[in-house]
């Protein structure tokens, strides 16, 4: 474990390693409306898809730019434009977390005002399969 060096001293980059973070959590329990417990690996990582994709990006100023998705600005844009957006900018969002490695697996079901997307996020943990709905 690297310690941060004190006045004067050089940081070795070539010895430095980076450590992962657990991913130990506290548990939502979205149907409730509130916190029961703790979870941990591919549960946790499940809730913070769940969460990246419903945190619309730059919004609030409790998340960093990095986090979140933006979606929003879709509305009222072609079909077409939004499954090519809402694809590029989910992978995008979902990216940003290490312990996901793809996003995969495309399909859209459309609507008049809405396009649901249908996809296979490959993490660390395995597959999780995920639908998110877009307005447009």
């Amino acid at each position: 474990m690297a310690t941060l060096p004190t006045t004067g001293e050089n940081i070795d980059l070539i010895n430095f390693t980076m450590e992962e973070q657990p991913s130990y959590t506290h548990k939502l329990d979205i149907d409730r409306s509130r916190v029961s417990g703790m979870t941990d690996n591919q549960d946790a990582l499940i809730q913070a898809v769940y969460l990246i994709l419903n945190v619309e990006r730059y919004v609030y100023p409790i998340y960093s730019h990095n986090y979140g998705v933006e979606l929003a600005d879709l509305i009222g844009q072609p079909k077409d434009y939004a499954m090519s957006e809402a694809k590029r900018r989910i992978t995008e969002a979902l990216m940003q977390d290490d312990r996901i490695t793809a996003v995969d697996g495309w399909s859209f079901e459309t609507g008049k005002r809405w396009v649901l997307a249908h996809f296979t996020v490959y993490t660390i943990y395995g597959e999780v399969e995920v639908t998110k709905e877009v307005e447009i």
